[in-house]
């Protein structure tokens, strides 16, 4: 999965959510489409927090000047 696309992956995820709420699968294939979903969870989950920690803001400050600064998420 190192060179698949968040696009792709959140595809598959899409995908695997209308197979289980389709209610035609086994309870073995369920449980390995849950797994896939699982782990195309935790690749969309990390690229995000990738791409959360690259995203900066820019700003400017009193004297007119623009400034970079990293972005936060306030709770």
């Amino acid at each position: 999965m190192a060179t698949e696309k968040f696009e792709s992956a959140l595809k598959k995820l899409e995908e695997v959510v209308r197979r289980l709420e389709g209610g035609d699968l086994s309870l073995d294939d369920s449980l390995k489409a849950f797994e896939e979903g699982m782990k195309q969870v935790t690749f969309c989950t990390r690229k995000l927090n990738e791409a959360e920690k690259r995203v900066e803001l820019l700003l400017k400050n009193k004297d007119g000047a623009f400034v970079k600064e990293p972005f936060r998420v306030d709770d």
